[in-house]
């Protein structure tokens, strides 16, 4: 979404709770000056977050390989095994352990 400062400024409590409610990131375009986003505080720390995490090229690796990983499980399986089960299993797929 974007806004001019005017219309940010006239509309500033209901913009706030667009942003929060949302998820809506608002650009405000300022005359001659550069434009800024408005974004929910709990957003902005999942951004900041998330950038700190992927900052090394061997960390975000190894984070996108978990989550193809994850997302490649059938839930189905998961479900049919105990907690004990799935960690057995998970620690001889990455090599921790072996499965007794």
């Amino acid at each position: 979404m974007q806004t001019t400062y005017t219309k940010a400024r006239e509309n500033l409590a209901s913009l706030l709770d667009k942003v929060v409610d949302d998820r809506e990131i608002v650009a405000i375009e300022r005359r001659h000056k550069p434009n800024v986003a408005l974004v929910a505080e709990d957003e902005l720390a999942s951004l900041q977050q998330t950038a700190y995490l992927l900052r090394s090229p061997k960390n975000a690796a190894r984070l996108l390989s978990a989550l193809e990983w994850s997302q490649s499980r059938d839930e189905k399986n998961l479900e049919s095994v105990s907690v004990d089960e799935a960690i057995a299993a998970l620690k001889q797929e990455i090599g921790g352990e072996e499965k007794s």
